[in-house]
């Protein structure tokens, strides 16, 4: 399977700082655990952003579902991490209705 205009794959900071970074964040925390300590950073947010693309781009697609607002995609794979231990992560990204470009949804450690 190939996603649509995955080169354009857009990444809030808003999603990075407040949500996959943030220790204080009631659903995020447990992800920004993990993420911060494989060396990201909310002072680095757009390093985080590029390695969740670049994941995507280079991990598989294991699930397409349409959605009430958009095209979603489920995509595992090795995220490239600051500290080098590289590991697995599904990242969800959506192709919202009216849009062309995907967004970042959520990412999560696969383990």
């Amino acid at each position: 399977m190939s996603w649509p205009n995955f080169q354009h794959a857009y990444v809030e900071e808003k999603k990075i700082i407040e949500y996959l970074l943030s220790s204080d964040h009631e659903r995020g925390k447990s992800k920004a655990f993990v993420f911060l300590r494989r060396g990201f950073s909310p002072n680095a947010w757009h390093d985080f952003a590029g390695a969740l693309r670049l994941q995507a781009l280079e991990g598989d697609i294991i699930e397409e579902i349409e959605t009430p607002y958009g095209l979603r995609y489920n995509i595992d794979g090795i995220i490239q991490t600051p500290d080098g231990i590289n590991p697995r992560i599904r990242t969800i990204w959506q192709v919202d209705h009216g849009k062309e470009y995907p967004r970042l949804i959520t990412a999560y450690p696969e383990d």
